[in-house]
């Protein structure tokens, strides 16, 4: 039999088939998959990588289902920025519920940083599993990242949350993002 019998998931993501693959890593595989041609500006967008570090933008990111997907999207280490303005707590029927990110939070993510002004939320949602440090604007929290990263950690911009509380737009707060890593 060939590699496409064998395991079609497999020849559609390229990857040898030398052991069984998990459910998880074919998912994992299928999405990154599906959504590559959607890697656009301010959306899994690769800023570059400095000190070994990697930067992503995904700015785009502003409900927890779009945040998954980045965090998903990553093998980890991560230092996760996120926050903003949480729809509820703004009158909109959709809040945030962070509950389908804490597997994937608890597996990959090392450190959070919250930007803007709905963070007690996220701040309470994953306390006792990873470390959370409100920061102030979008150079602050770049800094400390850079200070905190290691080689092969990846600071990722996902902030699950919209934007309009210390920025314009997603667009403004992706270009703040790219600035301040390109500050470095």
């Amino acid at each position: 039999m060939g590699e496409d019998q064998l395991c079609p998931q497999c020849s559609l993501v390229g990857r040898p088939i030398d052991r069984p693959l998990s459910y998880s890593e074919i998912r994992k595989d299928l999405v990154r998959e599906s959504f590559a041609p959607l890697i656009q500006e301010h959306r899994l967008e690769v800023i570059g990588a400095k000190d070994g570090v990697l930067y992503v933008n995904d700015s785009k990111a502003t409900n927890v289902n779009s945040a998954w997907l980045a965090l998903e999207w990553f093998d980890g280490p991560l230092i996760w920025i996120a926050g903003g303005v949480d729809p509820r707590l703004r009158g909109d029927e959709h809040a945030n519920d962070y509950e389908i990110l804490r597997a994937v939070v608890r597996e990959k993510v090392d450190l959070i940083y919250t930007l803007g002004t709905d963070n007690e939320k996220i701040a309470k949602a994953f306390a006792g599993r990873v470390v959370v440090i409100p920061a102030t604007s979008m150079v602050e929290v770049v800094a400390a990242a850079h200070v905190y990263a290691a080689p092969g950690h990846t600071v990722l911009l996902s902030p699950a949350c919209a934007s309009f509380d210390l920025f314009e737009n997603y667009e403004d707060r992706g270009r703040q993002f790219k600035n301040a890593v390109a500050a470095l």
